[in-house]
C-alpha cells in the first residue's frame, strides 16, 4: 500500500472535533459511527445497504472470527474484505473484551488468556502476539492492541493491576505488529474511572506511540453520569493529533455527549440488535414497534427519515411483520436504525464545522424530551 494512515482535523468547537481519518481503503469522516459486523456480517443487512446508510467503516470481531470460521481460513479465502464483500476500511477489536464477557473457565496470566470457546468448549490461548497475528490474517485496516478489561465496579487494586498489565501487553502488541505502512494500530487507555490511573495509562501509550488511541473500560456497567465524568478528562489525556475511539458506545445521547467531550469514533451493537428486537432508534428516542398502539397507524415511523422503512412502509406494517416474526421486520428496522445513526453523525459533523454544535445538541435533547407523539 502506497497511501499511509493519517488523521486531519478540519474544525473544532469547544472540545468537539470534525475531520478525516485517511486509509488506503478510503476516508472516514469523523465523528464516525462504525456498524458492528461481529461475524463478518452486519446482521440483517447486505454490505451495499450498510454503505448506503453512510457508513465509511465497519467493525469486525477477532474473538468470534478466530473461533468461526477461523482467521487462517479467512486469510486463505482472500481476507476479511473479500470474504464479506466490503471494500472499505475495517477495524477489528482485539478479542480481550469478549474473552472477559463471554467465556467461562478463563485463566489470566502475564502471558495471555486461556479460555474455552462459548461455541464448542474447545480450548484456546489468546496473547498479544496471537491477537496481532489473527488481525493481520484478517487484513484489518485498523488493529486494536490486546488488553484486559475488568468489569466495573472493581476495586482500585484490581483496576491498577489490570491497567499495568494492559500497558505491558500494549508494548508487546506494538512489537508484534511491526512496521506495516497503510495499516494502523490503536492503543487502548485503561484505568477505570480513576483520573490518575488513566493518566498513567495515557503516558505509557504515548511513550509506545500508536496511530490512534481508544478509551477502553467504559460502557461496562458504570452508567452514563460516571462515563461522562470520566470523559471529562480521559480524551484530553490522549494525543490531540490522533483519532480517539470510545469503544462499545452507544446510545445516541451517549454519542452526542462523548462528541462534545472530544471523541472521534464509536461502535455499538445497539442499532442492529434493537432492529432485531422490534425497537426503532429515532430522533424522538427509542420506539417499541411491538406496541399495540402502532397496529392501525398509517403514518411512517419517522416522516423526516428517508430510509426504506420510513419511505415505503407504515407503522402498522412494521408492527405486523415484527409481531409475525417476519425476517423483513428485522431488515427494515436495522436499516432504519443504522440510517438514523449515520444521519446523527452527519449532523454532528456539520454542526461542528458551522460552529453551531450547541444549538444542534439543544435541539437534539428537546426533540427527544418531547418523545414519540401518540397517534390521534
Amino acid at each position: 500500500m502506497s497511501k499511509r494512515f493519517s488523521f486531519s482535523i478540519s474544525a473544532t468547537q469547544g472540545r468537539a472535533r470534525t475531520g478525516v481519518v485517511s486509509t488506503p481503503k478510503g476516508d472516514i469522516a469523523t465523528p464516525a459511527f462504525m456498524p458492528v459486523g461481529t461475524a463478518a456480517t452486519v446482521k440483517a443487512m447486505m454490505p451495499e445497504n450498510v454503505r448506503a446508510t453512510g457508513a465509511d467503516i465497519l467493525l469486525g470481531n477477532t474473538y468470534h472470527l478466530m473461533l468461526r470460521p477461523g482467521a487462517e481460513r479467512i486469510h486463505n479465502l482472500g481476507g476479511l474484505h473479500k470474504f464479506m464483500n466490503w471494500d472499505r476500511p475495517i477495524l477489528t477489536d482485539s478479542g480481550g473484551f469478549q474473552v472477559m464477557s463471554l467465556t467461562e473457565l478463563r485463566k489470566l496470566t502475564e502471558e495471555g488468556v486461556k479460555f474455552r470457546s462459548h461455541i464448542d468448549g474447545s480450548e484456546h490461548h489468546l496473547t498479544p502476539e496471537r491477537s496481532m497475528e489473527i488481525q493481520k490474517l484478517l487484513g484489518s485496516d485498523i488493529v486494536m492492541c490486546f488488553d484486559e478489561c475488568p468489569a466495573l465496579p472493581a476495586d482500585r487494586k484490581r483496576i491498577t493491576e489490570s491497567m499495568e498489565m494492559s500497558m505491558r501487553w500494549a508494548q508487546r502488541s506494538r512489537d508484534a505488529f511491526g512496521d506495516r505502512p497503510g495499516y494502523a494500530l490503536f492503543g487502548i487507555q485503561q484505568g477505570g474511572l480513576e483520573k490518575d490511573l488513566r493518566g498513567r495509562s495515557a503516558e505509557a501509550l504515548r511513550a509506545i506511540e500508536f496511530d490512534g488511541y481508544a478509551i477502553g473500560g467504559l460502557a461496562v456497567g458504570e452508567g452514563q453520569e460516571a462515563m461522562f465524568g470520566c470523559l471529562d478528562f480521559a480524551p484530553e489525556q490522549l494525543p490531540q493529533d490522533k483519532p480517539r475511539y470510545l469503544m462499545g458506545v452507544g446510545k445516541p445521547d451517549d454519542i452526542v455527549g462523548a462528541v462534545q467531550r472530544g471523541v472521534d469514533m464509536f461502535d455499538c451493537v445497539l442499532p442492529s440488535r434493537s432492529g432485531r428486537t422490534g425497537q426503532a432508534q429515532t430522533r424522538m428516542g427509542a420506539v417499541n414497534m411491538r406496541n399495540a398502539r402502532h397496529k392501525d397507524d398509517p403514518r411512517p415511523l419517522d416522516a423526516a427519515c428517508s430510509c426504506p422503512a420510513c419511505s415505503n412502509y407504515s407503522r402498522a406494517y412494521l408492527h405486523h411483520v415484527i409481531k409475525s416474526q417476519e425476517i423483513i421486520g428485522s431488515m427494515l428496522l436495522t436499516w432504519h436504525n443504522l440510517h438514523y445513526y449515520q444521519e446523527l453523525m452527519q449532523g454532528l459533523r456539520g454542526a461542528i464545522s458551522a460552529g453551531s454544535l450547541d444549538a444542534f445538541v439543544a435541539d437534539f435533547h428537546a426533540v427527544r424530551a418531547q418523545g414519540d407523539i401518540e397517534p390521534v
